[in-house]
């Protein structure tokens, strides 16, 4: 047995979900102590007690008491805002047209497949048992299908709220210095990951306590329905991701070729117009999108993991503990990811330029190290020592030190795909210095250079995700390959806090060009953009490499759901298909 009970289950995933809320909101309340209104400058800071005087001083000299630049970066970072707002409703008003309709296409075919009976039909894997009718388990899914949708795009507009809430104010506190800039775009990027971490976690386990209250015994039933909470989040995130991320290019070559190609004026300059649209699509595509994609792979990967559970023994037995494992490595990710991002707010301070990256690097490896010992608590308190795991038609012996391997391989596999993303992404390393080496000899040279070293970047990620899949199915089955891409999601938190953290900087030094500015501020700005730029390429990183694992473990469950043992390539079809 298990050494935490059921009812402890019950309490510690909510728990945890609504500690990483709370956290959320307290670093919202420190990055709105950042003044954006008229108010005099340094009252704020000679409160702090630290060198008050000095402090007074430094505003003088960089013009900190200019009640016109607060005014400014006030009124761009209303613009950029309401853009971003305007773009969402507008996407937000197609996607629900979308929604509704996917929602009657889901419950018209699950519900058709008894001819909409009310009856109640036997499992599928214990004939002797009866399960709920099919039109029970179309109601349900169409049900969990919109909430997952509905949590995607929450999750996607709240931290793009945040991220226009947050970008003015990251310019004004980077005329206090570096460290003081960073930490305020880092902690309203770490609002935003939380706020998705814990939502995502504490919707889905509340639907499945709403759920049970119907299906009681019939678990197969139950979780199959919880199976449209991961189709909803992804099908949000497709809008999200592609919709925003055409704006995003769009907006941002457009502003370039008026601007720098035509008028040749510098970017991000007050007289172009097109440079806050620009600016607002860094928020919908980089921060909106990759938030709903993000929480797609998250909510896709608990659902497959959760299906293959509730047909192996812990599902059999009616074991809750062991059925939560998904839920209960996630609520053990907040946790870390909460550890780690006082790492970078509160027990190291950063003084200058140069140790911006590192602190970022930091974060992944200290959330990594501390979540394989998170891993390995929840795989030992738990889950029974042995257990089966359903592997095409037959019940594989699974021991649990196998399925914590299961998880850090996908942990870790995430952490190699985010540093080899770094490596080639990052300004201080030989890649991007040879490309920028390139441009000697034009533009074609360059594009060519780039694009080359693209599909280069991409072997060491692959051979990381073609082992993590092996090792994993190999220890237990297709729950294995689920249990992987939670793994290397289960920091999930970390993740979009250095990812968001970009877009939030790219912003700032936007306003600072366009408020006018000195030249200091400026490259403080650019220094935490350069920065950003790389953060954000990790978490592409991440969602990619997650999103193959899910795909195949969401494939696994539904060929282990629906018993297919083998699909065969030669079939002209299923070739056709793959074509």
């Amino acid at each position: 047995m298990a050494l935490l009970s059921d009812l402890g289950t019950e309490i510690v995933i909510p728990v945890c979900a609504v500690v990483g809320i709370i956290f959320s909101l307290v670093q919202w309340y420190f990055v709105s102590r950042v003044r954006v209104s008229a108010e005099r400058g340094g009252d704020g800071v000679a409160k702090n007690g630290k060198n008050g005087y000095g402090d007074y001083l430094i505003e003088e000299e960089e013009g900190m008491n200019d009640q016109n630049v607060v005014a400014k970066c006030a009124e761009i970072q209303n613009a950029i805002s309401e853009g971003a707002t305007s773009f969402l409703f507008t996407e937000y008003q197609y996607v629900g047209i979308f929604m509704v309709a996917f929602a009657i296409l889901i419950f018209l075919f699950l519900g058709s497949v008894e001819g909409f009976s009310t009856s109640d039909r036997p499992c599928t894997y214990d004939k002797e048992k009866l399960c709920k009718s099919a039109l029970a388990t179309a109601i349900f899914s169409t049900v969990s299908f919109l909430l997952g949708a509905i949590t995607s795009v929450l999750s996607g507009f709240l931290g793009m709220k945040i991220a226009t809430y947050a970008n003015a104010r990251t310019t004004l506190e980077a005329r206090k210095g570096v460290g003081k800039a960073f930490i305020v775009a880092f902690r309203s990027g770490a609002v935003m990951g939380f706020l998705l971490a814990a939502n995502g976690l504490l919707v889905l386990y509340i639907t499945i306590n709403l759920f049970k209250i119907y299906y009681g015994d019939d678990w197969e039933g139950l979780f199959e329905a919880i199976t449209g909470y991961g189709l909803g989040g992804s099908s949000m995130a497709l809008f999200g991701r592609v919709g925003g991320g055409i704006y995003t290019k769009a907006a941002d070559v457009g502003a370039d070729l008026v601007g720098k190609v035509e008028r040749n004026i510098p970017e991000d300059d007050p007289r172009n117009p097109a440079v806050i649209a620009d600016n607002v699509g860094d928020n919908v595509g980089d921060i909106a999108g990759m938030g709903s994609d993000l929480f797609g792979s998250y909510a896709e990967s608990s659902c497959a993991a959760l299906v293959v559970a509730s047909i192996s023994s812990f599902g059999m037995t009616h074991d809750f503990t062991g059925m939560c494992y998904p839920l209960l490595i996630s609520s053990m990710g907040i946790l870390v990811c909460l550890i780690t991002t006082l790492f970078a707010t509160d027990f190291f301070e950063i003084k200058a330029v140069k140790e911006i990256e590192p602190a970022l690097k930091k974060q992944l490896i200290i959330s990594t190290i501390l979540m394989t010992v998170g891993i390995a608590i929840v795989t030992w308190t738990c889950l029974p020592s042995s257990f089966t795991i359903f592997n095409f038609g037959v019940q594989k012996d699974v021991k649990n030190w196998q399925l914590f391997l299961c998880v850090c391989v996908g942990l870790w596999a995430g952490l190699i795909i985010g540093f080899v993303t770094e490596y080639y992404t990052s300004n201080a390393y030989s890649p991007v210095q040879d490309v920028a080496d390139s441009c000697r000899t034009g533009a074609a040279t360059n594009v060519i250079f780039g694009l080359a070293l693209g599909y280069k970047s991409v072997i060491i990620p692959i051979f990381a995700i073609a082992i993590s899949i092996f090792v994993s199915f190999t220890f237990a089955a297709m729950y294995g390959i689920a249990v992987a891409a939670l793994g290397m999601l289960s920091t999930i938190a970390t993740g979009l806090a250095i990812d968001a953290y970009g877009p939030i900087s790219d912003n700032a030094g936007g306003i600072a060009e366009m408020a006018g500015m000195s030249h200091r501020i400026r490259e403080r700005t650019d220094a935490l953009d350069a920065a950003g730029n790389t953060t954000a390429a990790i978490g592409k990183g991440f969602a990619i490499g997650s999103a193959a694992l899910v795909s195949l473990a969401l494939f696994g469950a539904f060929v282990s759901r629906a018993g297919i043992v083998s699909v065969d390539v030669l079939t002209p079809k299923v070739f056709i298909g793959l074509i």
